[in-house]
């Protein structure tokens, strides 16, 4: 009974509304964890906000700590697939049963606060079970992702120990702010009173915001370019060769199976996030920073799906994204002939992101994701034509239709030189994994 009851659970929760609006209140899930005793209190935790690379730092920090034989939760967003995959022990997903459980707990205790303080929202109600099943676990460290913001967004009942700021751009405008100094000061509310602020190269705006948040708050600040970052790094078969300085050290020929200079500040991101947490002055040791890296993954950043013609989806949604894997793209594969699968959310900066890929694309094809957000695919190709001219860019009204009509135009070309890119949006990423079956 517990597929179908999953899909009962999964339909509950997401009958609550949708994660990406912000009603600016903490107050439904405050009541929440107070009724549940403060299970977010109950661990010491690493809180991530920023508009780029969160969810790939989360992945980097926790398998840092898990290194170190420390048990570990891992709450990020949004799912590529399954909504289980947000809510992770040691590595691993809540399994169904687990997932249906930690929600029938707290299922009566959201009805009460639904009738006190207002209907709790879907982030809220996913939020409240990550905390609940971290505490029941009981893990060592929370690596939490801040679902949208930092100030209002639901994991800030929780107060991280380590505050890592990554990236800061232009992203969800309408909920945030127009400018990056605006963003900037909702997400440095999860800088707390004593903690370290573990902060990414920043727009000189943002970064001004970040450290004065941090000033009022006495944390204790750490730069990236300053007190660490990236030495040196060249590419690798499957990855890149980094020589990273933490806050405590300098770590020697650390292997990172991830592409791009991005992931390689996030990788500096997340060793000065573990040094923070970890008391004493002794570096973390190059062999455990070495193994934990080794193994790190993250799924639809980047990855590499099929070879002959290589296919790789990646996440990328907003401009400052785009960027880094247009930069990564470039770099790592030296593709002669790429063509591009594009389906994006229609709030999005969709003119931005389609001039970022234009100068290393091929040939285009426009589609939709399954999200009642995408853009329809006619929209999406009379706005791609602007700067790909008409001839290059093609339709499919369904995705795996756009993926089969981009493997013909791809296999046109030198077999080790074309290449598929799949992006514009989490979802489509998590529909073409799933077309794929990249996870089986």
């Amino acid at each position: 009974m517990s597929g179908q009851e999953i899909r009962v659970v999964e339909a509950a929760i997401r009958g609550r509304g949708v994660e990406w609006e912000i009603d600016p209140t903490l107050d439904r899930i405050a009541s929440l964890a107070d009724i549940l005793g403060h299970p977010q209190k109950m661990y010491p935790v690493v809180h991530i906000a920023g508009t780029n690379g969160k969810s790939s730092t989360a992945r980097m920090i926790d398998a840092l700590l898990r290194a170190r034989n420390l048990r570990t939760g891992r709450y990020t967003s949004p799912e590529l697939s399954q909504m289980r995959e947000r809510i992770c022990v040691d590595g691993v997903p809540l399994s169904e049963e687990r997932f249906i459980e930690v929600y029938r707990e707290l299922e009566p205790y959201l009805e009460i606060v639904d009738a006190k303080a207002g209907r709790l929202s879907f982030f809220e109600v996913l939020t409240a079970m990550a905390y609940a099943a971290f505490a029941d676990a009981p893990v060592d460290v929370a690596v939490i992702e801040t679902g949208l913001g930092g100030t209002w967004d639901a994991t800030n009942v929780a107060d991280g120990t380590v505050a890592v700021i990554t990236p800061i751009s232009l992203d969800h405008t309408e909920y945030l702010g127009p400018d990056v100094e605006t963003i900037a000061g909702e997400k440095a509310g999860i800088i707390k009173p004593g903690a370290t602020a573990v902060l990414a190269q920043q727009p000189l705006p943002a970064a001004e915001v970040l450290v004065r948040r941090a000033a009022e708050a006495g944390a204790t600040v750490a730069r990236e370019g300053l007190e660490f970052g990236v030495l040196h790094r060249e590419l690798a078969m499957g990855g890149q060769l980094l020589q990273l300085k933490g806050l405590k050290g300098v770590y020697e020929d650390v292997f990172l199976p991830l592409y791009g200079a991005h992931q390689a500040g996030n990788a500096a991101l997340a060793l000065a996030a573990v040094e923070a947490l970890t008391a004493g002055d002794e570096p973390l040791g190059d062999e455990l920073v070495r193994q934990a890296f080794a193994e790190v993954s993250s799924p639809g950043r980047l990855e590499v799906l099929r070879r002959g013609p290589t296919v790789i989806v990646d996440a990328a949604h907003n401009p400052g994204g785009m960027e880094a894997t247009v930069e990564a793209v470039t770099e790592a594969f030296g593709f002669t002939r790429l063509i591009a699968v594009v389906a994006v959310m229609g709030d999005k900066d969709v003119d931005t992101i389609l001039e970022l890929l234009e100068p290393i694309v091929e040939e285009l094809v426009v589609t939709r994701n399954s999200s009642p957000r995408s853009m329809d695919a006619a929209e999406l190709a009379e706005r791609a034509e602007g700067p790909f001219g008409a001839e290059r860019v093609h339709v499919a009204e369904r995705l795996d239709d756009a993926i089969d009509m981009a493997m013909g135009l791809a296999d046109q070309g030198d077999e080790l030189g074309s290449g598929v890119l799949i992006t514009g949006s989490v979802v489509t990423v998590g529909d073409a994994r799933t077309l794929l079956k990249a996870d089986r």
